[in-house]
Protein backbone atom coordinates (compact mmCIF):
# COMPACT_ATOMS: atom_id res chain seq x y z
CA UNK A 1 0.00 0.00 0.00
CA UNK A 2 1.03 3.44 -0.81
CA UNK A 3 -0.47 6.68 0.30
CA UNK A 4 0.40 10.00 -1.34
CA UNK A 5 -0.36 13.06 0.59
CA UNK A 6 -0.24 16.33 -1.98
CA UNK A 7 0.79 19.77 -1.31
CA UNK A 8 -1.59 22.45 -0.33
CA UNK A 9 -4.08 23.10 -3.04
CA UNK A 10 -2.97 21.14 -5.54
CA UNK A 11 -5.11 18.85 -7.95
CA UNK A 12 -4.60 14.89 -7.70
CA UNK A 13 -3.38 15.33 -11.72
CA UNK A 14 -0.10 16.94 -10.42
CA UNK A 15 0.95 12.84 -9.94
CA UNK A 16 -0.06 11.80 -13.27
CA UNK A 17 3.27 11.11 -14.85
CA UNK A 18 3.91 9.19 -12.13
CA UNK A 19 3.81 5.58 -12.59
CA UNK A 20 3.21 4.54 -9.82
CA UNK A 21 0.47 6.92 -8.44
CA UNK A 22 -1.84 5.20 -11.04
CA UNK A 23 -1.49 1.47 -9.88
CA UNK A 24 -4.72 0.20 -7.36
CA UNK A 25 -2.63 -0.39 -4.30
CA UNK A 26 -2.37 4.04 -3.90
CA UNK A 27 -4.50 6.10 -1.70
CA UNK A 28 -3.80 9.92 -2.47
CA UNK A 29 -5.07 12.57 0.05
CA UNK A 30 -5.70 16.29 -0.49
CA UNK A 31 -4.84 18.86 1.91
CA UNK A 32 -7.91 18.57 2.88
CA UNK A 33 -8.39 15.39 3.82
CA UNK A 34 -4.62 15.42 5.53
CA UNK A 35 -6.11 18.38 8.17
CA UNK A 36 -9.38 16.30 8.75
CA UNK A 37 -7.01 13.99 10.03
CA UNK A 38 -8.42 11.43 6.95
CA UNK A 39 -5.03 10.21 6.38
CA UNK A 40 -4.31 9.86 10.11
CA UNK A 41 -7.01 7.71 10.52
CA UNK A 42 -6.01 5.37 7.31
CA UNK A 43 -2.88 4.73 8.71
CA UNK A 44 -3.77 3.57 12.21
CA UNK A 45 -6.58 1.51 10.55
CA UNK A 46 -3.73 0.27 7.97
CA UNK A 47 -2.82 -3.72 8.53
CA UNK A 48 0.53 -3.96 6.75
CA UNK A 49 3.35 -1.36 6.44
CA UNK A 50 2.35 1.60 4.23
CA UNK A 51 5.14 3.72 1.91
CA UNK A 52 4.52 7.21 2.23
CA UNK A 53 5.19 9.98 -0.51
CA UNK A 54 4.62 13.54 0.98
CA UNK A 55 4.94 16.49 -1.19
CA UNK A 56 5.21 20.10 0.33
CA UNK A 57 2.74 20.76 2.93
CA UNK A 58 1.81 16.70 2.41
CA UNK A 59 5.44 16.00 3.28
CA UNK A 60 4.89 18.06 6.83
CA UNK A 61 2.52 15.85 7.18
CA UNK A 62 3.98 12.58 6.23
CA UNK A 63 6.76 13.74 8.76
CA UNK A 64 3.89 13.67 11.54
CA UNK A 65 2.62 10.43 10.55
CA UNK A 66 6.34 8.77 11.01
CA UNK A 67 6.29 10.28 14.50
CA UNK A 68 3.41 8.77 15.40
CA UNK A 69 3.46 5.47 13.87
CA UNK A 70 6.53 4.62 12.60
CA UNK A 71 5.84 0.99 13.15
CA UNK A 72 3.49 1.28 10.28
CA UNK A 73 5.54 2.72 7.64
CA UNK A 74 7.57 0.77 5.39
CA UNK A 75 9.08 3.57 3.81
CA UNK A 76 9.22 7.90 3.04
CA UNK A 77 9.54 9.26 -0.05
CA UNK A 78 10.05 13.04 1.01
CA UNK A 79 9.06 15.52 -1.75
CA UNK A 80 10.39 19.45 -1.56
CA UNK A 81 8.93 18.34 2.52
CA UNK A 82 9.84 20.75 5.88
CA UNK A 83 9.05 20.07 9.44
CA UNK A 84 9.29 24.06 9.26
CA UNK A 85 7.99 26.03 6.43
CA UNK A 86 8.98 29.55 8.10
CA UNK A 87 11.85 31.13 8.54
CA UNK A 88 13.19 31.55 11.81
CA UNK A 89 15.68 34.42 11.92
CA UNK A 90 16.70 33.68 15.64
CA UNK A 91 17.85 30.34 15.11
CA UNK A 92 19.55 30.40 11.40
CA UNK A 93 16.28 28.62 10.24
CA UNK A 94 16.47 29.23 6.59
CA UNK A 95 12.66 28.90 5.43
CA UNK A 96 9.73 30.83 3.56
CA UNK A 97 9.15 34.66 5.07
CA UNK A 98 5.64 36.18 5.77
CA UNK A 99 5.66 38.28 2.74
CA UNK A 100 6.41 35.53 0.58
CA UNK A 101 3.56 33.13 2.63
CA UNK A 102 1.05 36.58 1.67
CA UNK A 103 2.57 36.64 -1.97
CA UNK A 104 1.59 32.60 -2.16
CA UNK A 105 -2.22 33.48 -0.77
CA UNK A 106 -2.64 36.10 -3.57
CA UNK A 107 -1.41 33.54 -5.82
CA UNK A 108 -3.63 31.27 -4.99
CA UNK A 109 -6.07 33.64 -4.86
CA UNK A 110 -5.68 33.86 -8.78
CA UNK A 111 -6.35 30.61 -9.76
CA UNK A 112 -9.27 30.38 -6.90
CA UNK A 113 -11.17 27.38 -8.37
CA UNK A 114 -8.61 25.89 -10.38
CA UNK A 115 -5.56 25.39 -8.18
CA UNK A 116 -2.35 25.39 -9.48
CA UNK A 117 -2.36 22.97 -12.17
CA UNK A 118 -5.70 23.82 -13.72
CA UNK A 119 -9.34 22.77 -13.79
CA UNK A 120 -9.01 19.39 -16.09
CA UNK A 121 -11.61 19.47 -19.57
CA UNK A 122 -14.37 16.70 -19.44
CA UNK A 123 -13.60 16.08 -15.61
CA UNK A 124 -15.34 17.01 -12.25
CA UNK A 125 -13.63 20.17 -10.93
CA UNK A 126 -11.00 18.93 -8.30
CA UNK A 127 -10.90 22.19 -6.45
CA UNK A 128 -14.68 21.83 -5.16
CA UNK A 129 -13.29 21.59 -1.25
CA UNK A 130 -11.28 24.51 -2.20
CA UNK A 131 -13.41 26.86 -0.05
CA UNK A 132 -12.48 29.86 1.55
CA UNK A 133 -12.10 28.40 4.64
CA UNK A 134 -10.05 25.31 3.86
CA UNK A 135 -7.32 27.53 2.26
CA UNK A 136 -6.60 29.30 5.52
CA UNK A 137 -6.71 26.42 6.91
CA UNK A 138 -3.43 24.85 4.57
CA UNK A 139 -2.28 28.22 4.98
CA UNK A 140 -2.56 28.62 8.92
CA UNK A 141 -0.50 24.84 8.92
CA UNK A 142 2.23 26.08 6.61
CA UNK A 143 2.31 29.21 8.88
CA UNK A 144 2.23 27.17 12.42
CA UNK A 145 3.56 23.79 11.85
CA UNK A 146 7.04 23.06 13.49
CA UNK A 147 8.16 19.85 14.26
CA UNK A 148 11.89 20.29 14.07
CA UNK A 149 12.39 19.23 18.29
CA UNK A 150 9.50 16.38 17.87
CA UNK A 151 11.65 15.15 14.80
CA UNK A 152 14.95 15.23 16.69
CA UNK A 153 13.80 14.00 20.35
CA UNK A 154 11.97 10.53 18.42
CA UNK A 155 14.75 9.68 16.31
CA UNK A 156 17.78 11.99 16.53
CA UNK A 157 18.28 12.00 20.11
CA UNK A 158 20.58 14.46 21.52
CA UNK A 159 22.84 11.87 23.46
CA UNK A 160 22.37 8.46 21.56
CA UNK A 161 23.22 5.38 22.86
CA UNK A 162 24.80 2.68 20.71
CA UNK A 163 22.69 1.20 18.58
CA UNK A 164 19.96 3.37 19.39
CA UNK A 165 16.56 1.82 19.30
CA UNK A 166 14.78 5.50 18.61
CA UNK A 167 16.84 5.37 14.78
CA UNK A 168 14.07 5.09 12.01
CA UNK A 169 13.88 1.19 10.84
CA UNK A 170 12.86 2.21 7.34
CA UNK A 171 14.33 3.30 3.82
CA UNK A 172 14.04 7.64 3.33
CA UNK A 173 14.51 8.61 -0.05
CA UNK A 174 14.66 13.31 -0.20
CA UNK A 175 14.10 15.07 -3.43
CA UNK A 176 14.34 18.25 -3.15
CA UNK A 177 15.09 21.11 -5.81
CA UNK A 178 18.33 23.67 -5.44
CA UNK A 179 16.55 26.85 -5.82
CA UNK A 180 13.32 25.91 -4.42
CA UNK A 181 12.03 29.43 -3.33
CA UNK A 182 8.79 27.49 -1.16
CA UNK A 183 10.46 25.21 0.79
CA UNK A 184 13.79 26.28 0.97
CA UNK A 185 16.85 23.98 0.12
CA UNK A 186 18.12 23.75 4.02
CA UNK A 187 15.27 21.11 4.67
CA UNK A 188 17.01 18.60 2.95
CA UNK A 189 20.69 18.69 5.10
CA UNK A 190 18.32 19.34 8.07
CA UNK A 191 16.17 15.91 7.02
CA UNK A 192 19.36 13.71 5.90
CA UNK A 193 20.45 14.59 10.09
CA UNK A 194 17.31 12.72 11.30
CA UNK A 195 17.53 9.86 8.95
CA UNK A 196 21.19 9.25 8.33
CA UNK A 197 19.91 6.50 6.14
CA UNK A 198 18.29 8.55 3.35
CA UNK A 199 19.13 8.81 -0.17
CA UNK A 200 19.33 12.24 -0.86
CA UNK A 201 19.26 13.81 -3.86
CA UNK A 202 19.04 17.57 -5.04
CA UNK A 203 17.17 18.61 -8.40
CA UNK A 204 19.07 21.40 -10.63
CA UNK A 205 16.41 24.39 -10.87
CA UNK A 206 13.92 25.61 -8.54
CA UNK A 207 10.60 23.85 -9.52
CA UNK A 208 8.99 22.63 -6.74
CA UNK A 209 6.25 20.47 -8.35
CA UNK A 210 8.85 17.66 -8.45
CA UNK A 211 6.44 15.15 -9.38
CA UNK A 212 6.06 16.47 -13.07
CA UNK A 213 9.72 17.14 -13.48
CA UNK A 214 11.13 14.17 -12.48
CA UNK A 215 8.58 11.35 -12.25
CA UNK A 216 10.68 8.39 -13.09
CA UNK A 217 12.79 9.09 -10.12
CA UNK A 218 9.60 9.14 -8.03
CA UNK A 219 8.88 5.64 -9.60
CA UNK A 220 12.23 4.29 -8.92
CA UNK A 221 12.29 4.83 -4.62
CA UNK A 222 8.80 3.53 -4.45
CA UNK A 223 9.86 0.91 -6.23
CA UNK A 224 13.10 0.50 -4.38
CA UNK A 225 10.85 0.30 -0.90
CA UNK A 226 8.14 -2.16 -2.36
Amino acid sequence: MVFILNGWAASPHAWDLCEFAQEPDVRLFSYVEQLDGVADRALAEATEPVTIVGWSMGGAGTLKLALRYPEKIRGLVLVAATPRMMEEKSEGWIGMSPRRLKAFKVGLKITHGEGFFGAPEGKPNPYMSDSDENLQRGLDFLRDTDIRADLLAAFNPATPEPNHPNAAPFPVFIFHSEQDGIVRPANAPFLKRIFPQAVVEMIPGSEHALSILIPEKLDAAVRSIR
